[in-house]
């Protein structure tokens, strides 16, 4: 992998990891239309570079995520995620090279975001959509239970949390924000879980330029989208996410369907 390659890559990783568009579902596309060998160093760079926006989290949210009841919540949180990461994950390594799945699950994950936005329009004007200022350590776990759904590459973690505080109607900044956070020990445990079954490759000399590039690109960039998404959400739907799965979604299963 080259250091334009790995900026790129990084780049987009920022981008796309808060946003219910599937950082994953974009680096495996990226990959392919760059060229990238699919190699087992481009599967741990794609997951170990989230540590990049796992650090511009912390760096927005440090005084909210180290609390002891946002310790508590985020822990309840990722029990789920992780103990399904631990048994599935196995299985499922082998689809983080396939762009074709991914472009049917952006698909399938924007159609399923607009008609979830639709019913959450009807709950607001009907006035049962719960204003609160958190997240209860009940909602906690059932977030942590929608998560799970994004290690199906495409789904986006992000997203699955959405859509399913979306269905408990939660309000669109506290999920949000909660998102954010719930991010942190998943991503973490999975950079970590790529470090340690893939050691050789990822300290690998030739490897650790592109990586420590990809990681400062990420960090930059999540930093100014994080804070970008919040303004954004105040005022607007996840709408304009769900059409722009189902365009990319269409645009990739075309290209990559085989012939």
């Amino acid at each position: 992998m080259t250091i334009l390659q790995a900026l790129v890559l990084g780049i987009i990783e920022g981008l796309a990891e808060f946003l219910p568009i599937s950082s994953t579902g974009h680096l495996i596309l990226a990959s392919h239309f760059l060229n990238i060998p699919q190699t087992d160093f481009l599967i741990a760079f794609e997951i170990a570079i989230q540590l990049g926006a796992i650090l511009a989290v912390l760096y927005m949210f440090w005084k909210r995520i180290f609390t002891v009841s946002m310790i508590k919540r985020l822990t309840v949180g990722f029990i789920p995620t992780g103990l399904a990461g631990f048994f599935i994950y196995p299985y499922i390594k082998p689809l983080l090279t396939n762009p074709l799945l991914v472009g049917v699950t952006l698909f399938i994950g924007g159609i399923i975001i607009l008609f979830v936005e639709h019913m959450y329009l009807k709950w607001t004007e009907a006035g049962i959509v719960e204003l609160r200022h958190e997240v209860s350590m009940k909602e906690a776990f059932l977030l942590g239970i929608y998560q799970i759904v994004a290690i199906i590459p495409g789904v986006s973690r992000s997203g699955s949390v959405i859509i399913g505080g979306l269905l408990m109607k939660l309000d669109r900044k506290i999920l949000t924000e909660f998102t954010f956070l719930l991010a942190v020990p998943t991503m973490a445990a999975a950079t970590l879980y790529s470090f340690y079954k893939n050691m050789d490759v990822v300290l690998h000399s030739a490897n650790l330029t592109p990586l420590l590039v990809g990681m400062l690109s990420s960090f930059i960039v999540a930093t100014f989208v994080i804070k970008l998404f919040l303004d954004y959400i105040k005022k607007h739907t996840f709408v304009v996410f769900g059409f722009y799965r189902i365009i990319i979604g269409i645009i990739a299963f075309f290209i990559f369907l085989p012939r």
